[in-house]
Formats: C-alpha cells, structure tokens, sequence
C-alpha cells in the first residue's frame, strides 16, 4: 500500500485501495501517535465515515469536538473544517472513508 508520513503532525496515512483517488470513495487506513493528529480539510463535497479500530480520538468538525473510542464510528457531511486528533497516550488506528476522494 501506497504511505505518507508526517513526523511534525505525528501520523502514517496509508492508501489500502490501489488509485482511489479516481473512485467515488477512498478509504485509507491513518495511523495516530500520542498527541498525533491530520491535518485540517476545508470544508467540501460529500461526506466522510471513520470506524476506531485502536485507541481514542477526538473528531474535529467546526467547532464542535467529539470524543470516538475503540469500537465506534463516525459519520459527517462535510461541510465545516475537519480533523481528527489521537485522545489518548497510546497508537490510534482509524479505518477513514472520504467521499469524493480527499487524501
């Protein structure tokens, strides 16, 4: 799978579909550390899905902030400025689905 690293923001992005930036959804697979985070999207198209497989993050959208632990999911339009941020002290792993194609 394709990788993207960002040591100043603390996360590994991986593509776990081959080119999905030409499909209608891409999922990627994001990797938080400790006080990890991505980076801010502006708003746009769609809408946006995430599924917690380890640890607890916080999800960012406006100015509203949403704790999301192990086990649970997201689900947004994406109209306001969005994020997510590692809530814990230990490694987050997020199943993350943008529709269109974000990443």
């Amino acid at each position: 799978a394709f990788e993207s690293e960002n040591d100043d923001l603390k996360y590994v992005l991986k593509w776990i579909i081959p080119n999905a930036q030409k499909n209608s959804m891409e999922p990627i697979l994001i990797e938080l550390e400790a006080n990890g985070r991505s980076k801010e999207d502006y708003p746009h198209e769609g809408e946006e899905f995430g599924y917690v497989i380890q640890g607890n993050i916080y999800l960012h959208i406006g100015s509203d902030i949403f704790k999301v632990k192990k086990g649970e999911s997201f689900y947004y339009k994406a109209n306001s400025n969005h994020y997510i941020s590692n809530a814990g002290k230990t490694k987050a792993n997020i199943i993350w689905v943008s529709n269109p194609p974000s990443f």
